[in-house]
């Protein structure tokens, strides 16, 4: 009786790591096919905001997919959640705030009266 709920729980945990195991290579997979969409994107000379633009989405696809298996954070709690976001608030705003700065003049125009 012990021998059948052994090999019930082996059986059972062999499946949940065939899982994982799954999971790991289709996450791999997309990995490499978003990096051969990065060297192709490269190699068509788009226009430099749209190369920018696309090399930027498909980095933030696969940190993301990075993030989200292999350091396990899609099945952690609300918290780390919340401070994904806030992270990711105050990463956006020091990206736009040059862009914003720039494109006006206001930090050359401060400098001298």
């Amino acid at each position: 009786m012990a021998s059948d709920h052994a090999v019930d729980v082996t059986t059972d945990h062999a499946a949940e790591i065939d899982k994982y195991v799954r999971i790991y290579i289709t996450v791999f997979v997309a990995l490499m096919v978003l990096t051969i969409v990065t060297v192709a994107v490269s190699r068509f000379h788009l226009p430099l905001p749209i190369a920018v633009s696309v090399a930027l989405l498909v980095a933030t696809i696969k940190g993301s997919l990075v993030a989200c298996y292999f350091m396990h954070l899609i099945s952690e709690k609300k918290l780390i959640y919340a401070v994904l976001a806030i992270t990711a608030f105050f990463f956006a705003a020091l990206m736009v705030l040059p862009a914003i700065t720039h494109s006006n003049g206001f930090w050359i125009h401060g400098l001298h009266p």
